[in-house]
């Protein structure tokens, strides 16, 4: 870990610039969520230095989200302010069982097409969620995001507020041009400056202020939480929990990324998180994530510990005190602009191209994500994505899987004539199986496997299985007991130990030991199906006995490859 002071005049100077940016984005996810301005901003003041003191990274902002607020609109509308500072105290205690479980690991897991659908849906909801301030119209009812949208352009078509919609738009403007000119400078703030001063200048009645803001942050209070719902509250809270966790923990490694030398510690992250979620509804705040767009601003601006992010939260908190009424005059519209422009920011077009362009198969999960969080919502689609990228991906896995027909070669050392080795092709075929054989695959094997020719032996090669499960062990079972039906010797080389566990515990080992067992190499199957054929009377040139027992009693050695 970084000591904190050990550069502090940059993590200072870092502090100040995350603060200046964070400022409007917390005044617009706080109104966005529906608890007000003021709920944002407590959630960044005490988040940010909360999950700062305790988390996992060094570099890590944290505060209110786009990607949070969409999944609390919602709640929001069914259960009111209450229902969602109630959603995050218990998510905070999930948080906190995540990373005393160690779950924070398993982020590594997510594929990056499910995480590219996931940030493109969630730009496209936040950009959404700002269109009635951002034209100037009451919100409409309704908790689906293109529902309120669709309203909010009808209320706007029948009465105009050119004010409101011009205010948004000249922000989003400056920002995004801003942006490309001079990266370092925090045009949002002065957009927002700006369209203060232009509205209070010139009497612009169309932009409708944030409104009044409590000048400091509220006494901690329990007062909001009705045991009675609690019940009913565990299923959004899991959803917080899920997100709250995803987000921090891909924010964290994007900060990892960006630098040399950091690396997050995930379960500590989680537990950071878990903390300050506990701690912002008791002050009237929404529940929190680590943030990407700020802990990036963090990094670039040259923070090298946890000092910048608690500078960040102790400028917001000097604001909350000295400034809320100088705040409370910022158009809503000015807000809207600010969550746009960093909506659209938030697409990588690159990135989405490069990732389409991959496979069909990553195209697909990154679509089916972005449809899913526009028209469902961000746990269920990052579950629909896991869920096709994990069906595609065992479909891949699955047609590594093949069984190939190899022909019998005559071993130089060997003094049988190569003309009995001739023979011996006739009544004796070996199949080696190469990659998984697990239930995605273990069907299509049986079909093959049961579809050999009339034969007397068949030795199976095993030497490249690289997996097995139960279900490819039933079917092994299947397809020797059906070869067996048809009067075919079935012998077997190369079993690893790993596989002879699964293939002992459910019979199929016990099946191939009625024709003399397995053997770790394939000349001494070879030698077996000889010896077998002999005694049946097939090979007329004497056949010497195998020099080698079966494997079940000797010391199993991976087949060489042949």
């Amino acid at each position: 870990m970084t000591a904190m002071g050990r550069a502090p005049r940059h993590d200072l100077l870092a502090g100040l610039t995350v603060a200046i940016v964070a400022l409007p984005l917390a005044l617009g996810f706080g109104v966005s969520s529906g608890l007000g301005a003021e709920a944002g901003l407590a959630t960044a003041v005490v988040a940010g230095a909360l999950a700062a003191l305790f988390g996992g990274s060094n570099l890590q902002v944290s505060g209110p989200t786009g990607a949070m607020t969409v999944v609390l609109v919602p709640i929001v509308a069914r259960y009111g302010p209450g229902g969602v500072l109630t959603v995050g105290l218990l998510a905070g205690l999930m948080l906190i069982a995540l990373a005393l479980a160690r779950a924070g690991r398993y982020m590594q897991y997510v594929p990056a097409p499910v995480v590219e659908g996931f940030t493109l849906g969630i730009a496209c909801v936040i950009g959404l969620q700002q269109v009635p301030n951002a034209l100037g119209v009451a919100k409409p009812e309704g908790d689906k995001v293109l529902v309120v949208t669709w309203r909010a352009v009808e209320a706007f078509a029948k009465a105009p507020n050119w004010t409101a919609a011009g205010l948004a738009a000249a922000v989003a403007a400056v920002m995004l041009a801003g942006a490309r000119w001079r990266p370092t400078i925090p045009f949002s703030i002065l957009a927002v400056i700006g369209a203060t001063i232009a509205a209070q200048a010139f009497g612009l009645g169309g932009a409708r202020p944030i409104g009044d803001l409590p000048a400091g942050l509220p006494a901690p209070s329990l007062a909001f939480l009705d045991m009675s719902a609690l019940g009913s509250l565990l299923a959004p809270a899991v959803a917080v929990a899920a997100l709250a966790a995803l987000e921090s923990l891909l924010s964290a490694s994007v900060a990892d990324g960006m630098t040399v030398g950091q690396k997050h510690d995930p379960d500590r992250e989680l537990f950071g998180q878990g903390i300050a979620n506990l701690a912002a509804p008791l002050f009237g705040g929404v529940p929190a994530t680590g943030a990407i767009a700020r802990t990036a601003v963090n990094v670039r601006t040259g923070a090298g510990s946890r000092l910048a992010s608690l500078t960040h939260a102790a400028i917001l908190a000097v604001i909350v005190f000295a400034a809320a009424p100088l705040v409370s005059r910022i158009p809503l519209a000015a807000l809207a602009g600010v969550l746009i422009a960093t909506a659209i920011r938030m697409v990588e077009v690159g990135s989405l191209r490069a990732m389409a362009r991959a496979t069909r198969s990553d195209a697909l999960v990154l679509v089916l994500t972005a449809a899913a969080t526009l028209a469902l919502d961000l746990v269920y689609a990052v579950v629909i994505g896991l869920l096709v990228a994990g069906a595609l991906a065992l479909r891949a896995v699955a047609k590594q899987a093949r069984l190939a027909q190899v022909p019998l070669k005559a071993d130089p050392s060997d003094d049988h004539r190569a003309e009995e080795y001739a023979l011996l092709a006739e009544h004796i075929v070996a199949y080696r199986i190469d990659g998984p054989l697990f239930f995605a695959a273990a069907h299509r094997f049986l079909l093959e496997l049961s579809e050999v020719a009339d034969v007397r032996v068949v030795i199976l090669r095993m030497s490249r299985v690289t997996t097995m499960d139960a279900t490819g062990a039933l079917v092994l079972k299947d397809a020797v007991t059906k070869l067996h039906r048809r009067g075919i010797t079935v012998l077997a080389s190369g079993i690893r130990p790993g596989q002879r566990k699964v293939l002992e515990s459910l019979g199929a080992l016990a099946l191939l030991r009625q024709d003399g067992g397995d053997y770790p190499t394939t000349p001494e199957a070879i030698a077996a199906a000889r010896a077998h054929l002999h005694g049946a009377g097939v090979l007329t040139v004497p056949a010497e006995a195998p020099d080698a027992t079966p494997a079940s009693a000797s010391v199993i050695t991976e087949e060489p490859p042949r």
